[in-house]
C-alpha cells in the first residue's frame, strides 16, 4: 500500500483546511453549517478507518503467506 501515507497525510490537510474554512464562514455569516460538518468528517473518518481495515487485511494476508498459506480467519 504505496499511498496510504499520502492519503492520511492530505486528510489531515484537508480536514486542516476545511476546519479554517468552516470558522471564515462563521466569522462571516453568523452561523455554522452543522450538516456540512457532519457529512465532512463523516466522510474523512470513514476513509481512514476503510484504508485502515485494508492494511490490517494486507498485513495479515503477509503473515498467511509467511505461515504457510493455510487462511483460517476467510480473508
Amino acid at each position: 500500500m504505496k499511498y496510504s501515507k499520502f492519503i492520511v497525510a492530505l486528510v489531515i490537510l484537508l480536514n486542516t483546511l476545511f476546519t479554517a474554512a468552516v470558522l471564515y464562514v462563521f466569522l462571516r455569516v453568523g452561523t455554522e453549517p452543522t450538516t456540512l460538518i457532519g457529512a465532512w468528517f463523516a466522510f474523512t473518518t470513514g476513509e481512514l478507518w476503510m484504508l485502515a481495515t485494508i492494511k490490517k487485511h494486507e498485513i495479515r494476508f503477509g503473515e498467511n503467506e509467511k505461515n504457510g498459506g493455510d487462511n483460517k480467519d476467510g480473508i
